[in-house]
């Protein structure tokens, strides 16, 4: 495990791993979850021969609690410039949910390019009010905590009842920490905290950067999202036209653990275009051409 540095002293925890002189591909994971949702991914991208970072975000799994409860897009944007002053050449950005979110805000804001590429799983300027409700409200169930892993499964499997139950449950426990007997999801509960969020500023935001997107950008969507649906899609890409854009079937809002297969082949092959179409001897991402 790294921990990168970022402004305010905070340490944030990241798998790193595959060849140094490969193409980076940094992995942003969604509200709630850890680096660890990203392990198959992780382990394809570093298998095509990619330097991959999976970065657990500020208040998540192994990385810090900021002490005054700030998990703002501001805060997180902040971060993940941080940790992109740290990485050797200009990557592609792969963003889930609020790291999409956080990747997207980053990439169309900053004035010099930071990314040579994004990748936005199920996240787009604008959201499904009622899809952002749900998903706050399994976040806020069960504040005391599970008795076991296995309770913790059981809510899980209601939550997602369209995807298979896995036959173990290690990967689940790698997203909880006991404590006092009891078994907690890892990261800060304050994440969930409704206060200085203000939707359509955030929404306002995001379409003034998808915007001024300038890189290649694909939009990775899960057919049975509650989050992204067709309105949300055609908003997005009346913003970006020159984005490209995948439907997952089978897929609800967790595209990657929905369809890992489908969704692996989907950035395998994005990241193929990407480098193919990369100007030999440059970094400079306006020199990609869009599909």
């Amino acid at each position: 495990m790294h921990r990168f540095k970022v402004r305010g002293g905070l340490a944030l925890a990241a798998d790193v791993g595959g060849d140094p002189a490969g193409v980076p591909v940094v992995l942003l994971h969604g509200g709630g979850q850890t680096r660890h949702s990203w392990q198959n991914v992780f382990d394809r991208l570093v298998s095509s021969g990619h330097h991959v970072v999976a970065l657990d975000a500020r208040g998540h799994g192994d990385s810090d609690w900021d002490p005054e409860g700030d998990y703002s897009i501001d805060a997180l944007v902040s971060d993940l410039r941080s940790v992109l002053a740290q990485t050797p050449s200009l990557p592609i950005l792969v963003g889930a949910s609020m790291g999409g979110m956080t990747a997207l805000a980053a990439v169309g804001e900053a004035p010099n390019p930071i990314a040579r590429a994004l990748v936005l799983v199920d996240i787009t300027p604008m959201i499904n009010i009622e899809g952002t409700e749900q998903i706050a409200a399994f976040m806020r169930a069960n504040g005391d905590g599970f008795i076991s892993v296995e309770e913790a499964a059981d809510a899980v499997a209601k939550y997602l009842p369209h995807r298979p139950r896995p036959n173990s449950t290690a990967g689940l426990s790698r997203n909880l920490r006991k404590r006092e007997g009891r078994f907690f999801w890892h990261w800060d509960p304050r994440l969930i905290s409704p206060h200085g969020y203000d939707r359509l500023a955030v929404q306002s935001r995001l379409e003034a950067a998808t915007r001024q997107l300038r890189v290649p950008t694909l939009l990775i969507r899960g057919e049975q999202s509650n989050i992204v649906g067709d309105e949300q899609v055609a908003h997005f890409r009346a913003l970006a036209p020159s984005a490209e854009y995948i439907n997952v079937t089978g897929a609800g809002h967790m595209v990657a653990g929905d369809r890992n297969d489908a969704f692996n082949q989907g950035i395998l092959d994005f990241i193929a275009r990407v480098e193919r179409n990369q100007t030999p001897g440059h970094q400079d991402p306006t020199q990609y051409s869009r599909k």
